[in-house]
């Protein structure tokens, strides 16, 4: 093998193994102010944001706060953090592939919670659902600017009413974490909570046992 052909494989491979660590993207977290039961946090860089004891941004959740420290969960691990702290933590391939277990309730629902864009909602699965659907008040708090998608007359049990469609950037359900996901955003209040429709559910395995549903990502 030639020399050059040698130095080419290599960087390839280089690039390669750069790739495949970039694409399980770390989050990273700033404290920069405490108070008591408040911390100020920047994420991955952005702007900085205050939050109580048991909000979440971005997938972080503040836990505890006082003027020294702020534990915070990320990605599903808890840090104790004092000011001017920085932290960085990876979801690796194993957490990526972790399996979602949601119980049905008294009626045979399975209703849980998820993080669009960072921001805490309740969504109920619905597999008669083409895309994730969800309401415009949901839409604002998820940081979804809905009016810049394309609007669509569609049949709901109230009648005909103007949807938006849309793609949410981030999509999470514990540890299962979906990108560029089609929804739709209806006008008002309906639906009450995020309906899960099949534009995640397609890239879910669903495994039914009881009252339990087992969500595995796909990809």
């Amino acid at each position: 093998m030639k020399l050059t052909d040698l130095l080419n494989k290599h960087m390839l491979l280089a690039l390669s193994m750069l790739a495949s660590h970039e694409s399980i993207a770390d989050t990273k977290v700033n404290v920069v102010g405490l108070f008591t039961n408040k911390a100020v946090i920047m994420v991955n860089g952005g702007k900085p944001k205050t939050l109580s004891v048991g909000q979440t941004s971005e997938g972080v959740k503040l836990m505890a706060a006082d003027s020294k420290t702020a534990t915070l969960q990320i990605e599903g691990k808890t840090k104790q953090m004092e000011m001017g702290q920085a932290v960085s933590v990876g979801v690796d391939a194993s957490s990526a592939a972790s399996n979602v277990t949601l119980y049905a309730d008294t009626q045979g629902h399975f209703v849980s919670d998820c993080l669009i864009n960072g921001a805490s909602l309740k969504f109920l699965l619905d597999t008669g659902a083409t895309t994730v659907a969800l309401n415009s008040g949901d839409a604002k708090f998820a940081n979804i600017d809905y009016k810049s998608g394309q609007p669509v007359q569609i049949s709901t049990a109230n009648g005909i009413v103007t949807a938006y469609r849309v793609t949410i950037a981030s999509l999470k359900i514990g540890n299962i974490a979906l990108s560029q996901v089609e929804a739709s955003v209806l006008e008002g209040g309906s639906p009450s909570i995020v309906l899960l429709g099949m534009s995640a559910l397609n890239r879910l395995d669903m495994k039914r046992q009881d009252i339990a549903l087992t969500l595995t990502k796909k990809y």
